[in-house]
């Protein structure tokens, strides 16, 4: 049987119930295969990262990969053949959740590793040290923009523990139901960008007369601190009630360089581990994804359990169809339940727009290699290590539980990630197979490459090259690479996107709803 570990090897086969191997590099027509005790000759060209049939394959019967179906042959395939959107679809197939039936053993802990970072006065871990300033509605974002923009390099080359002064703004904040769902996940976004552990100070500004108003913010989420009688308040500016652009703009740069000294008042103290709660995304990902960088940032995440920290997987669209993988681990039934409730709340919000989340895979995930959602999920689930589901989250929430953790996002980057770390990741792993130029102040994103072309392609914007994988590098080696690069990166160091200044556009707050 091929394996990763042979370096010639053309194509890798990942589980003995397979009928399928997935090519490890681009492979000319007519090249022979000694794969799965067979020899198959190739139909056709395939290209990296694509699925070749390794046995006969009778139309609606199962497609296997990591030994579980990912759809079902819309017609004959022969061994050699190559697999894809033309003969295979995702179907209907039934799958077995046994919630809580197989949670994993703990595995033996990690006590001595730490990471230099900023402890707060909440008792929270920075891993970056920003002042925001956060717009609570689309009316007010360019003045936002216009205030941070002042604040350039060459006015905090006199603060050189501060990383930035950024923008948060977004699209909404009005024409959304007082207290709805919308606005709900919206001031759990903000709040959650405010009490961030990145963020050194922060600057609200509002219009004054949306729909998404300052007050049910601060209250909301307890963005006033009480102090006995004393309710001291953030520093909140309303355009209306100044008089307009301009003279917020000013009163807004006034109010920052007060903050300027209190935030660039700190240091990096050691900090275990434990401290960390990691966000993973993947983007842009094709047929070698699940292979090679998602499976090594599943032992990356092992290692951070291990030593006490929180990882968290996102994008429940890329879930659907690997779920019954997170319910068997789940640490309770109810956990179990709580992942399958928002499963079947995709089904029914997409379904009520003429939606299937079998259209998630993007025409750049198809070229890559990937064909149907139950492919893309199993893949994208691996990212989560073999230890058990702690908790799942709702969109921006407190991620307060240790270990592995759900949180539902939606599949597209930005207002995943955006998710995440309003929920408190400090660090964020974003894998990808096509190429992402990802960044998303004020958290570091380090970018993980599934091939060694792409990753040599655009080496600019990635951090590590997982496609190492593919020529004999182990997934435990590959795996600890990233852990080691986590640590390094929440100690300082920069990532790629950090180096290039990106982030400031990424910020995008989930939207759910109708606009009124």
């Amino acid at each position: 049987m091929a394996t990763a570990t042979d370096r010639t090897t053309p194509a890798i086969y990942l589980h003995p119930s397979d009928n399928i191997c997935v090519a490890a590099r681009t492979l000319d027509a007519g090249l022979k295969l000694d794969i799965a005790a067979t020899t198959i000759t190739l139909s056709s060209l395939i290209k990296i990262g694509h699925k070749i049939a390794i046995a006969p394959i009778a139309k609606g019967s199962f497609v296997y990969k990591y030994g579980q179906i990912i759809g079902t042959a819309t017609c004959d395939i022969a061994p050699g053949d190559h697999v894809h959107s033309h003969n295979l679809t995702n179907g209907d197939f039934v799958r077995d959740y046994a919630k809580s039936q197989a949670i994993p053993a703990a595995l033996p802990p990690i006590t001595d590793r730490t990471f230099l970072g900023y402890r707060r006065a909440d008792g929270k871990a920075g891993t970056r040290n920003y002042i925001a300033v956060i717009s609570t509605v689309n009316c007010s974002a360019s003045v936002s923009k216009y205030i941070a923009n002042r604040f350039d390099q060459s006015i905090l080359k006199d603060y050189p523990s501060i990383d930035g002064v950024i923008a948060l703004k977004h699209g909404g904040g009005c024409g959304l139901q007082y207290g709805g769902l919308q606005h709900q996940i919206l001031a759990r976004t903000l709040g959650g960008m405010a009490k961030h552990p990145n963020i050194g100070g922060f600057l609200l500004i509002g219009l004054g007369c949306e729909n998404a108003p300052m007050g049910y913010l601060l209250d909301s989420q307890k963005l006033i601190q009480i102090d006995g009688n004393k309710r001291n308040m953030p520093p909140v500016l309303s355009m209306q009630d100044l008089g307009g652009t301009a003279k917020t703009v000013e009163a807004g740069i006034r109010m920052l360089g007060e903050l300027l000294p209190k935030a660039a008042d700190v240091k990096r103290v050691p900090i275990p581990a434990s401290e960390i709660i990691l966000g993973t995304n993947c983007g842009g990902s094709d047929g070698n994804s699940g292979v090679t960088c998602n499976p090594a940032l599943g032992v990356a995440s092992d290692l951070l359990v291990r030593c006490g920290g929180t990882t968290a997987l996102a994008e429940t669209t890329e879930i659907y169809g690997a779920e019954h993988l997170l319910t068997r681990r789940a640490r309770t039934p109810e956990v179990a339940d709580k992942l399958l409730e928002r499963i079947d709340w995709w089904l029914w919000h997409t379904k009520m727009y003429g939606v299937e989340i079998d259209n998630n895979p993007s025409v750049g995930n198809k070229e890559g290699g990937l064909t149907t959602i139950a492919e893309k999920s199993l893949g994208a689930v691996a990212k989560t290590g073999t230890t058990a589901l702690e908790e799942v989250y709702h969109y921006a929430e407190p991620m307060t539980a240790k270990g592995f953790v759900v949180m539902d996002t939606p599949g597209f980057d930005p207002p995943s990630v955006t998710g995440l770390v309003a929920g408190g990741a400090n660090v964020v792993v974003f894998t990808t197979g096509r190429g992402s130029c990802f960044g998303c102040k004020p958290v570091p994103s380090i970018k993980v490459a599934s091939n060694t072309p792409m990753y040599e392609r655009m080496i600019d914007d990635m951090d590590i090259n997982s496609g190492e994988v593919l020529h004999g590098q182990s997934l435990e080696a590959a795996g600890q690479e990233i852990f080691e690069k986590i640590l390094s990166v929440a100690s300082g160091e920069k990532t790629k996107s950090e180096q290039h200044g990106i982030g400031d556009e990424e910020f995008v707050p989930w939207q759910v709803g109708p606009t009124l």
